[in-house]
């Protein structure tokens, strides 16, 4: 399981937080025999014959076998975790620092929350009294003092984990965190220059990173290298040299360059990325043979909770714009993350009835982006784009624009082949972005970019036929309440922000889109056929008469409804607002949820989406007799 680069709250009691160390991700097989592996399959056994001996020796009171993950890491003069880079370059002692559970003997606890794998990782694994064996460091709830001991140690920064999250084996997901707190990612070697003076071997390595399948160039890097290492890298080098430059854009260099294939990766520490996409301070740590040239992409904090949610930011940010607007020119943005980026026409009236501005949609999503983001992360995104306002012509745009600004996530989705790549949700700048481009709402797929075909939840559109009142809406989002608690699964409620409603059901790991179709098409089906003079799933909008229409047919890949959170292009400046079952009993108006009383309510009443994202998932396995029973 892999972690997502997002921020997160330093004070959550749906986290724990971890020291993110600083060397090689390892599963241990422990049994007869021991055997490591890194992340990419490749056999670590025999590199570290220290960790392998402890492992059996430990083993030897054990009768099953156990598969444990963790980080081999290098150990300083105290006994403490070092870098990666002491850890490549050989001559420390070294330790397995266990975090997860995966197997203990013919059980495997990958499906069971994340707190519950601890607890027994503890009870087997947590009193080895080891130099060599440990395991991980944990806090809950509140991280703070963690990353105050990552800044004063010189960590590179904290893993968050979700509480309750299971462990999706070789998925990417923001249920993990990265908080990195230096810059520091991996870079393909595409050449060397010529030393200088009395420099042997090489003067400076040539780096790049993947953009769309070509090698980019991102600077080059001198620095980090003693003698020995020189000497090595340049073993490696010669082997791979080559005539053609690897580069996309052949980079101007002080000395003569020398090309080689993109074969070898580098572990690079830096400050920071300049305008002009190139390394600021670089300092080498050493080559990682447990990583693809071809995965090296430019690592993009997906801002989640971060710097641009916080009160002081915000209230910054919204002044900013209040400043724009009223000299009715264009301007331009300092993010709360040092990025920049350009608005225009912010004075330009979107909601003629209330007078809202595109100002007013930007100073919305300022303030709501602390719960609007987890609800689009890492989802491709599609525009609905409106320049003039809600009273002006709308189209669609699937497409990200070819010159995106710096920070904004642009991906290729794999499954997507008549789109060349598009936006995607999470962060700030990407939130901002689209809305300087008119698009009012956000409307995210239901999939995320690393597994685009398996839907995360499905849900129920409840769309009223015109005259049809909101109260016969909530009737028919209560009667699928019912049939969604026979299955023992809540569904989560929201208002469209339009005329209708959408009752969400999370889905479990892994389920293709299909079976989330399936699924909400036997629910609609029930309720329409339980009560006909009210619900109907008809697809004839000429033969549904005075009901709510039922719509499933929006849990199809690439489908996509306005999230949570999200403004609509209402005549009352709609916002699709998460509600409690409570509210829908008690009857709500919708109204009563605009862009200009939303943030208060979220004030009051907190997440609601939250329960969405932290469900388990309906239990599909017990829809074969919910349908028997209701038919």
């Amino acid at each position: 399981m892999l972690a997502s680069l997002a921020d997160a709250p330093l004070d959550d009691p749906q986290l724990v937080y971890e020291p993110k160390y600083d060397g090689i991700r390892a599963i241990a097989e422990v049994g007869k025999p021991v055997r490591l592996w890194s992340r990419l399959g490749n056999e670590k056994t025999r590199q570290f014959p220290a960790i392998v001996s402890a492992l059996e020796k430990w083993a030897r009171r054990r009768k099953q076998p156990l598969v444990l993950d963790g980080e081999i890491v290098a150990l300083d003069d105290k006994g403490e975790p070092a870098g990666f880079q002491q850890l490549q370059r050989g001559g420390h002692d070294t330790a397995f620092i266990a975090f997860d559970i995966l197997r203990n003997g013919t059980r495997d606890w990958r499906d069971r929350p994340l707190l519950e794998r601890r607890a027994e990782l503890e009870r087997l694994f947590g009193r080895t009294r080891s130099r060599i064996l440990r395991i991980s460091e944990l806090v809950r709830g509140d991280g703070r003092a963690l990353y105050t001991r990552a800044l004063e140690r010189g960590w590179e920064g904290l893993i968050a984990k979700h509480a309750d999250s299971r462990y999706a084996s070789g998925k990417r997901t923001s249920a993990w965190r990265k908080l990195k707190i230096v810059q520091e990612q991996e870079f393909v070697i595409g050449g060397w220059t010529e030393p200088r003076q009395t420099r042997s071997y090489f003067g400076a390595l040539l780096l790049g990173v993947y953009e769309k399948q070509a090698l980019v160039y991102a600077g080059h890097i001198g620095t980090g290298f003693d003698e020995r290492e020189l000497a090595r890298v340049m073993t490696l080098l010669k082997p791979l040299e080559t005539r053609e430059c690897p580069f996309r854009d052949r980079p101007k260099t002080n000395e003569k360059p020398h090309w080689v294939r993109p074969k070898l990766v580098a572990q690079i520490k830096f400050t920071e990325w300049t305008a002009d996409g190139k390394l600021r301070h670089p300092v080498y740590l050493g080559l990682r043979d447990d990583k693809k040239a071809t995965d090296v992409t430019r690592e993009t904090a997906r801002k989640v909770r971060g710097s641009a949610v916080n009160q002081r930011g915000s209230s910054d940010l919204i002044d900013q714009l209040r400043a724009i607007e009223a000299s009715r020119r264009d301007g331009v943005l300092a993010l709360p993350d040092g990025q920049r980026l350009s608005v225009s026409n912010l004075h330009k009236v979107f909601w003629p009835r209330q007078k809202l501005t595109k100002g007013d949609l930007l100073r919305y999503y300022v303030q709501v982006a602390p719960f609007i983001l987890p609800a689009v992360a890492d989802r491709p995104l599609v525009m609905k784009r409106l320049p003039n306002g809600i009273a002006g012509q709308a189209f669609y745009q699937q497409r990200a624009p070819d010159q995106a600004p710096p920070g904004v996530r642009v991906e290729k989705v794999a499954v997507d082949t008549s789109v060349p790549t598009r936006l995607v949700g999470g962060n700030l700048p990407t939130l901002l972005y689209m809305t300087q481009l008119a698009a009012i709402s956000q409307d995210p797929w239901f999939s995320r970019v690393e597994s685009p075909e398996c839907a995360d939840y499905g849900a129920l559109d409840l769309d009223p036929m015109p005259g049809v009142s909101f109260a016969r809406v909530l009737d028919v989002a209560r009667w699928i309440r019912d049939e969604l608690s026979a299955l023992g699964v809540e569904g989560v409620p929201k208002t469209s922000g339009a005329d209708g409603l959408h009752v969400y059901v999370p889905l479990p790991p892994d389920t293709p889109y299909d079976a989330g179709l399936l699924f909400c098409q036997i629910i609609a089906t029930v309720v329409a056929n339980k009560h006909p003079k009210v619900a109907t799933v008809e697809r004839s909008v000429k033969s549904r008469g005075k009901t709510v229409y039922v719509d499933y047919l929006q849990n199809i890949m690439g489908k996509t409804i306005a999230t949570a959170y999200s403004a609509r292009a209402s005549e009352y400046a709609g916002v699709s607002t998460p509600l409690s079952w409570k509210e829908v009993d008690a009857g709500v108006r919708r109204e009563a949820f605009t862009i200009e009383t939303v943030p208060a309510r979220l004030r009051e009443v907190g997440d609601l989406w939250r329960a969405l994202r932290e469900s388990k998932g309906v239990d599909l396995s017990r829809v074969t007799k919910y349908v028997r029973r209701t038919t």
